[in-house]
């Protein structure tokens, strides 16, 4: 699946994501359909430097940076400017998952 085709079926879905998709994935979907709690419980239970990388995201979302700032280090991520939007880095992280998904 494209960063695209994950936004289009999103925009024409609701509810949960398509059980298909990975937990990367899930956590974009879910993210951006306003489920941030759902979102977060599948990010805690990815052990890795992705999931680290999707929990900052979240946390930079809900706007705790200093708790952002700590996962975006776990996951040996930049933390994005302030100019970088949450649609933006959103974005290219679910360009990033779409070509890396597991």
């Amino acid at each position: 699946m494209k960063s695209e085709n994950l936004l289009e079926e999103l925009e024409k879905a609701h509810g949960a994501p398509p059980e298909n998709l990975s937990p990367a994935l899930q956590v974009l979907w879910l993210a951006k359909a306003g489920d941030w709690e759902g979102a977060h419980n599948i990010a805690q239970d990815m052990p890795d430097p992705q999931g680290a990388w999707l929990h900052a995201h979240l946390h930079r979302q809900e706007g705790d940076l200093g708790n952002a700032s700590y996962w975006y280090h776990r996951a040996n991520q930049p933390v994005p400017s302030r100019e970088i939007s949450i649609e933006a880095e959103w974005l290219d992280l679910a360009a990033h998952f779409t070509r890396h998904s597991r």
